[in-house]
């Protein structure tokens, strides 16, 4: 199998921010003869590795382009391994902080552990895979090698071969001595020997010659480069960067910036994954489309071209959520999804039940009124509208009724006269949905 100019097409689509050996195509170069070599002497394939830190226990949309130019290595036969940081996750990664991390214990380590190997199950392919999908990814847990690792170890092995002066060049440690205030903690300061070892002994142990980390990570991921240089007396071990996925401020998606949207259904429900798509802005949807989703680029450039001439219907958004979705959730819950965005157009309810519109109103922070069911059997229409406070007054709704404009269930009422049926009106005999105009909702839990 070739590597077909792999890092090429990665950068060309805006998924690669840096490398620790010039252009994209000298990594293909390299890559392309790491391969090969592999292929002839039989062995193992080489291996490719990302870091994942275990301060949450999920993925988030931001940890996505990495993830996703891990699974690309595995389709052109590369190994995969995705290495949690048990170890260095008790330190407290310094990179892109303006302050020091909270550190954790290790049953909390454990437990998010469980659910990133959950979350990356969701693209990367750790079972053995079908003929052609390359090979069988892996998950290591950086503890596992450092529990027995002394401090005098770390010194002496790993330790001698970083400068000092390298170490205080490093970005992530200038930002922060900088500051002047807090400044940086010994335990930080170390993380670029733990980090930089990682690598080393994913390539002994793997062939692991390549490591992928967003921007912020660029002088740990130099850190092990020069590490594997100067121990092995090896070149062909390199860094890939990728870029960070930001908010229109320019702020880091992430747990700690209170802004991530995560891959877990139970932590960001379909609606909210789905919208958050839907509202990306013009300026960014072609770039998102092009790092997040397997569109060929002649695809992209039509999708492009015909969202431009007609921006209103929000075409690329559209194309960008459906594509993300399934990738992420799959199908069915992409189809739940639209349905429930269509709900708040006015579309029909469909098979919607009582769980997705009380999810529904809670993520779109619509408003409910609880009302008693007893009190609106039988009763007016009209009155169900009044009670649940969609129109100040009875006569409010009446009025409203004869100019078509009350709905339940996104149905109009036709009649002033129509008394509210449980089985005809009430979704699963628990929730109605009343609207007035186009977009005035309120959800009625019925007690």
């Amino acid at each position: 199998m070739s590597m077909h100019r792999l890092v090429e097409g990665l950068s060309r689509r805006g998924r690669v921010a840096a490398t620790t050996c010039g252009s994209a195509g000298a990594v293909d170069g390299i890559l392309e003869k790491v391969f090969q070599e592999t292929v002839q002497c039989k062995q193992a394939p080489p291996a490719v590795y990302l870091g994942i830190d275990p301060t949450s226990d999920g993925l988030h949309v931001g940890h996505l382009v990495g993830v996703l130019a891990l699974k690309q290595f595995q389709q052109k036969g590369w190994k995969p391994i995705a290495v949690v940081g048990g170890a260095t996750g008790l330190i407290g990664d310094p990179s892109g902080r303006d302050t020091e991390r909270q550190l954790l214990d290790e049953s909390a380590v454990r437990s998010n552990i469980m659910g990133l190997q959950k979350d990356l199950a969701r693209v990367l392919d750790f079972q053995q895979p079908s003929s052609g999908a390359g090979p069988q990814a892996i998950l290591e847990n950086n503890l596992d090698w450092f529990q027995n690792m002394s401090a005098l170890d770390l010194l002496r092995d790993v330790g001698k071969h970083f400068r000092i002066a390298t170490m205080l060049g490093r970005e992530s440690v200038k930002s922060r001595l900088g500051r002047g205030d807090e400044g940086m903690s010994f335990t930080e300061f170390s993380y670029q020997l733990l980090q930089g070892y990682d690598f080393l002994h994913l390539y002994r142990k793997h062939n692991c010659r390549v490591q992928i980390g967003g921007s912020d990570q660029w002088g740990n991921i130099v850190s092990g480069v020069d590490l594997i240089r100067r121990v092995e007396s090896k070149t062909d071990a390199l860094g890939l960067t990728v870029p960070l996925l930001t908010t229109k401020s320019g702020q880091k998606l992430g747990k700690s910036s209170g802004n991530a949207v995560w891959l877990n259904p139970e932590k960001t429900s379909d609606y909210l994954f789905y919208q958050y798509f839907i509202r990306t802005e013009d300026s960014d949807v072609e770039d998102l489309l092009l790092k997040l989703t397997d569109l060929d680029e002649a695809e992209i450039v039509q999708v492009m071209s015909d969202h431009r001439a007609e921006p209103f219907k929000r075409g690329a958004q559209k194309v960008l959520a459906r594509e993300v979705m399934t990738l992420i959730r799959g199908k069915e819950r992409l189809s739940s999804a639209i349905t429930a965005s269509q709900v708040l157009f006015g579309g029909s309810l469909g098979e919607v039940d009582s769980t997705t519109l009380i999810e529904l109103a809670r993520d779109s922070e619509m408003p409910s009124s609880v009302l008693n069911l007893d009190s609106v059997v039988n009763q007016p229409l009209v009155d169900l509208a009044y009670s649940a406070s969609v129109c100040k007054s009875r006569n409010e709704a009446k009025r409203l009724v004869a100019s078509r404009g009350l709905y339940i269930n996104n149905r109009r009422v036709e009649s002033v006269d129509e008394v509210f049926d449980i089985d005809k009106h009430a979704i699963d005999g628990k929730v109605v949905l009343v609207r007035s105009g186009k977009r005035n909702y309120v959800l009625v839990v019925l007690e």
